[in-house]
């Protein structure tokens, strides 16, 4: 049975029920007993709606009441008792014509057809949405939304809280609609809820992604911006050509263009350096580069040392003298 027929066996039980209001409850309840499986037998058989098959519920219920001996006939419903349920006829006619109309579609006789395979996935995401709208309302709220519905910000519970979530969502699944009005429409208004839920904070964790990456954009500036080149100098203040930059943990820092404006024409033209500076001719300081050489001081001129004569140097000789007479 698909939710379509399933939904219109609810709506035509219930106005069954609504039509014998005036016989006791005991007795009321006990022609409805088997209604809805008689009702799905009818659809099965197909050929239109219950209300073009059986009459609209207000003329099933009298011959439900004639066919068990009940005397007296139903009171005429209000007319706008009436209104409703002729109005809750075409929407349910509508939404049959749309559903043969778009089953062949997906591949099915039927869109219900299609959308009795995702019952499961629909169950567990049904579980998944309660435990965090659970933890939503009893968090304090202060941290954004999660992936995990955390009350104590303890993950074993959050673990914990989703897996009895969903088990508990895939066991009211597996019972099916419930047959009392009240606790069906509850059903319903629980399950609206949490799909009302679902898109706000669908749109709440979208509207909390963009606005942390548009801060991160907009409100970063660099201190360096302005930098078009890097030159560096040895402790001898010579230039040093195709340093490499980089950071404490061993990344390249990248500053200013990979290219040069001439200062003359203003033309931009790439660099084929490959490192800093990309621009070796405009370097603001006039220094000699590592391959020139430094002149060195004049020397001073080096005088010979004197010979010394030796102590023990033979006599120069002399020269006679005539001797004189006596």
């Amino acid at each position: 049975m698909n939710l379509t027929a399933q939904d219109e066996i609810s709506l035509y039980v219930e106005g069954v029920r609504q039509a014998l209001a005036h016989l006791p409850a005991a007795t009321r309840e006990e022609l409805l007993e088997d209604l809805p499986e008689h009702l799905a037998e009818v659809l099965a058989e197909g050929g239109g709606s219950l209300t073009e098959r059986l009459g609209t519920p207000q003329a099933y219920a009298a011959e439900l009441s004639a066919s068990a001996g009940i005397t007296g006939s139903a009171p005429r419903p209000p007319a706008r008792a009436a209104r409703l349920a002729e109005l809750r006829g075409r929407l349910g006619e509508a939404t049959r014509r749309i559903d043969d109309r778009t089953g062949p579609l997906l591949g099915y006789a039927k869109a219900s057809d299609f959308l009795v395979l995702l019952r499961p996935a629909w169950w567990v995401l049904r579980g998944y949405l309660a435990a965090m709208a659970f933890a939503y309302i009893f968090d304090d709220n202060s941290a954004r939304i999660g992936l995990l519905p955390r009350v104590v910000d303890n993950e074993l519970f959050a673990l914990l809280l989703l897996a009895g979530a969903i088990l508990g969502s895939i066991w009211l699944g597996r019972r099916g609609q419930p047959a009392k009005p009240v606790p069906r429409l509850l059903l319903k208004a629980g399950t609206a809820v949490l799909a009302i839920y679902a898109v706000v904070g669908f749109f709440e964790a979208d509207g909390q992604a963009r606005q942390s990456t548009s801060y991160m954009d907009t409100s970063y500036v660099s201190e360096f911006g302005h930098v078009q080149d890097v030159f560096v100098y040895d402790n001898q203040g010579r230039l040093i050509k195709g340093a490499q930059l980089y950071d404490q943990n061993g990344q390249p820092i990248r500053l200013g263009d990979n290219g040069c404006t001439d200062q003359v024409t203003g033309e931009w033209r790439e660099s084929r350096q490959l490192g800093y500076p990309r621009c070796p001719d405009q370097a603001p300081f006039l220094v000699a580069t590592p391959g020139e050489t430094e002149a060195g001081p004049t020397p001073e001129p080096t005088t010979a040392p004197t010979p010394v004569e030796p102590s023990g140097a033979a006599p120069s000789p002399s020269v006679p003298t005539p001797a004189a007479s006596k």
